[in-house]
């Protein structure tokens, strides 16, 4: 294992023990919930969303530390986005955060996080 993978193995162990922006809003304005059956990882977010930009950003996750650390890194980059520019979020682009291989096995812990996100942004689109 490389230096660069240790670190953000590291980085991942330190955000499943301590995640970032863990806890719930007292007022979100949008939320959604996702799990992963075949492992018990769920994950919900919550946001506040004013004039289409997201001010603030929670969520509660239960499960390994791939998935933890995945949401809590995609809820960190979330903060302080235009919802247009969150539309635009991919796959690659959560495990880039992540910053380390990913095997196809771990691929539904790893993005997790991006299911409730995706189901906030298309609600949000059916409003309009």
């Amino acid at each position: 294992m490389s230096d660069i993978e240790q670190m953000y193995k590291e980085v991942i162990l330190d955000l499943y023990r301590s995640p970032l922006h863990a806890g719930h809003l007292d007022h979100p304005s949008h939320e959604a919930s996702a799990s992963n059956p075949s492992c018990g990882d769920v994950c919900h977010i919550e946001l506040l969303v004013k004039n289409g930009k997201v001010i603030e950003a929670a969520h509660q996750t239960s499960g390994c530390a791939i998935s933890t650390a995945g949401v809590s890194l995609l809820v960190d980059h979330l903060i302080e986005k235009d919802i247009k520019e969150l539309e635009k979020l991919a796959d690659e682009d959560v495990l880039q955060m992540l910053g380390v291989p990913i095997t196809h096995n771990r691929l539904k812990c790893a993005l997790l996080g991006l299911r409730p996100l995706k189901e906030i942004i298309q609600t949000m689109n059916n409003v309009r």
